[in-house]
C-alpha cells in the first residue's frame, strides 16, 4: 500500500464527479469563486514563464544535434504532427455541428450568477504569450549555435524550476480548480451539457487515434515495403506501456525495442525514437485541437479555418516544450489557447479535464506513431 498512488486521471475524475453531485443541491460557493480566481491569475502569470522556461532550452536541446538526420526526423515529426491537428479539425468541422445543440450555446466563462469572489488578487504577467514566445525561440536558437554554456546551463536549471512548479503546485491544485468549475457549473444548471459533450468528444478522438496510427503505417508500409497492420501489430507492447506510463518517455525502452523488432536498424531507431517522444506529439494534437473546436461550437464563439491553422502551426512548435509529467502538453497548450483562439479560466479547465481524461490514450498514439516515423526514416536512408 506504501506505493501506491492516486493518480492524476482518477483525482480529476473524482473532482468532476464531487463537483457535479455537490452543486446539483448545494447553491455556489463564494470561496471556491475566490479560490478558482487566484488560480486562474496565478496561471496567467506562471503560462509566459513555462513557455520561455520549456520551450528556449528544448530548441537548443534540439538544434545542438546537427546533422541531415535531425532535419530529417524533426520535419517529418512536425510535419506529421501538423497535419494530425488539420485532420482533426476538418472531422470535427465535419461531425461537431450534428452533435452540439448551437442554439444552447452560452458563455461558460459568464454561467456563475452574480456572485463574486470574497477577494481577488490581480498577478500580472511579466510579458504576454507571443512575446513569450518569440523570447524562448531567440534565445533557444541563439544557445543551440552558442559555444557557451553558462546560459544554456541556467536555461536548464530554470527549466527545472518550472518543472517542478508544475509537477508540485499546479498539477496538485488542479483537481480543486476543476472541483470549483464543474461545482459552480451543477449549481448554475449548465453541467450536463458539458457532460454530454465530454462523451461524445472521447468517442470521436479515441476513433481518430485509431484511424491516425493506421494511416501513419499505411504510408510506413509503402516506403518500406512492409505489411502495415503487421508492424503496428509489433508496436502494440509500446501503445499498451504507454496506456500504464502516461510518459513518451518512460515508454522508450519499450518503443526502441520494438521498433527494432519491427525491423527498423538498431542505430536509426536509436536516435529517432527517443527525438521523437519529444517532438512528435501527434496524438496530443489530435486531443487539443478537437477539444477545442467543440468549446468553441457549444459557446457559439466564431472560428474558422485561418484561425485554426494558425493555431495548429504554433501550438506545433509550442508542444516541443511538454515535460514529462501527465498533462504536459496541455499546460504548454495554454498560451497558445489563450492568445489565438481567446479562451478564458473555465475554457482552461474544461479543456484540462477533457485532455487529461485522454491523456493516456494521445500518449499511446504518440509513442506508436513514433514506431511509425522510425521506419519511413529507416526506408528514405536506405
Amino acid at each position: 500500500m506504501k506505493n501506491f498512488k492516486f493518480g492524476l486521471l482518477p483525482r480529476i475524475l473524482l473532482a468532476i464527479v464531487l463537483g457535479i453531485a455537490l452543486g446539483s443541491f448545494l447553491p455556489e460557493s463564494r470561496g471556491l469563486l475566490t479560490f478558482n480566481d487566484f488560480f486562474s491569475q496565478f496561471l496567467g502569470f506562471f503560462i509566459p514563464i513555462l513557455i520561455v522556461g520549456l520551450v528556449a532550452p528544448s530548441i537548443a536541446e534540439v538544434g545542438n544535434s546537427a546533422g541531415r538526420m535531425l532535419l530529417l526526423t524533426a520535419l517529418l515529426a512536425y510535419g506529421s504532427t501538423v497535419v494530425a491537428g488539420f485532420a482533426s479539425y476538418f472531422t470535427g468541422a465535419t461531425l461537431f455541428p450534428s452533435m452540439i445543440d448551437a442554439s444552447a450555446a452560452t458563455q461558460l466563462s459568464a454561467q456563475s450568477s452574480t456572485l463574486t469572489p470574497y477577494f481577488s488578487v490581480q498577478i500580472p504577467p511579466l510579458m504576454d504569450v507571443m512575446t513569450a514566445l518569440v523570447l524562448a525561440f531567440i534565445v533557444g536558437l541563439g544557445m543551440a549555435y552558442l559555444k557557451g554554456n553558462v546560459l544554456r546551463e541556467a536555461s536548464f536549471e530554470f527549466r527545472e524550476i518550472v518543472t517542478k512548479t508544475i509537477a508540485t503546485v499546479i498539477i496538485p491544485l488542479l483537481p480543486i480548480y476543476i472541483f470549483g468549475i464543474f461545482y459552480n457549473m451543477a449549481a448554475s444548471g449548465e453541467v450536463m451539457r458539458v457532460v454530454s459533450l465530454f462523451v461524445k468528444i472521447i468517442v470521436v478522438i479515441f476513433v481518430l487515434h485509431i484511424l491516425w496510427l493506421v494511416a501513419l503505417y499505411v504510408v510506413a508500409g509503402l516506403v518500406s515495403g512492409k505489411n502495415p497492420f503487421k508492424m503496428l501489430g509489433t508496436m502494440l507492447p509500446a501503445y499498451f506501456t504507454a496506456l500504464g506510463t502516461q510518459s513518451s518517455a518512460a515508454t522508450i525502452p519499450v518503443t526502441l525495442a520494438q521498433a527494432v523488432r519491427m525491423g527498423v536498424r538498431e542505430e536509426v531507431a536509436g536516435f529517432v525514437v527517443p527525438l521523437c517522444a519529444t517532438i512528435h506529439l501527434s496524438g496530443s494534437m489530435l486531443k487539443i485541437v478537437a477539444c477545442a473546436l467543440a468549446l468553441m461550437m457549444m459557446q457559439g464563439m466564431e472560428y474558422n479555418f485561418s484561425i485554426f491553422a494558425g493555431f495548429i502551426m504554433m501550438l506545433g512548435i509550442t508542444m516541443v516544450a511538454a515535460p514529462g509529467v501527465p498533462g504536459g502538453a496541455i499546460m504548454a497548450a495554454l498560451g497558445v489557447l489563450t492568445s489565438i483562439l481567446g479562451f478564458g479560466p473555465a475554457d482552461q479547465a474544461l479543456m484540462i479535464s477533457l485532455y487529461i481524461a485522454m491523456d493516456s490514450f494521445g500518449t499511446a498514439c504518440n509513442v506508436t506513431g513514433d514506431g511509425a516515423l522510425a521506419m519511413i526514416i529507416d526506408g528514405i536512408k536506405k
